[in-house]
């Protein structure tokens, strides 16, 4: 049995591209709760932004190394809220909240994917993305082939994906669910919907030509 290929759009900022990516067909929204980004939100615009959202499309918090105060905070604010650890934060960091999180891994030749991934056995997914100066959001590809067959969790792919790259992405790693910012993006922070409609829809292609491989 195939299975579908989630999307993530992250670094959404105004109503009109959370209500955008969802009907694009975004399987959750991404957040980013780091003050460093130019795609940063405060916690009261986040509540704000989430209720634009429709049924079953989750948010997803983004933090790079935030105090447990500022990570309880937005938690309440969320109630719904999936956490993404993006900086230095060890198991027991992400841990501490007692909720789903995912952890990301900056990928560069010589990570040990299998025992970061081994590590971080609590994390309902490891997000793969470039190893860049500061904590993600570079628009860069990683070296696909850098990821090893039989990690432990389920793999979601990120960094410089677009609508032009994701079906080889998707075609290579069989990933759970890809993750998408700068690839959908008019200027940082504010997306392009006829771009976010041309991403997912070259993820269902992706998925489509899965399907039809396997006579399904």
């Amino acid at each position: 049995m195939n299975q579908r290929t989630r999307i993530k759009i992250c670094g959404l900022t105004r109503e009109a591209d959370v209500e955008a990516a969802a009907a694009a067909g975004a399987d959750a929204i991404g957040l980013v709760f780091y003050e460093k980004s130019p795609r940063h939100v405060t916690v009261r615009r986040a509540a704000e932004l989430v209720r634009a959202l429709p049924p079953f499309v989750q948010p997803v918090g983004l933090f790079v190394n935030a105090s447990p105060d500022d990570i309880a905070r937005a938690c309440e604010a969320l109630p719904g809220l999936l956490l993404q650890f993006h900086g230095d934060e060890a198991p027991e960091d992400c841990a501490a909240a007692a909720r789903p999180y995912l952890r990301a891994a900056r990928m560069a030749r010589g990570f040990d994917l299998l025992d970061f991934a081994t590590r971080f056995s609590s994390a309902h997914a490891i997000l793969l993305d470039a190893h860049v100066e500061g904590y993600g959001g570079g628009g860069k590809v990683f070296d696909w082939s850098l990821i090893p067959s039989g990690v432990p969790r389920p793999l979601v792919l990120s960094g410089g994906l677009h609508a032009a790259n994701v079906i080889d992405g998707i075609l290579q790693v069989r990933p759970w669910a890809v993750d998408v910012s700068s690839g959908v993006e008019a200027a940082k922070g504010i997306k392009d919907a006829q771009a976010m409609r041309q991403f997912c829809e070259a993820v269902r292609e992706a998925d489509a030509r899965i399907a039809d491989a396997h006579g399904t």
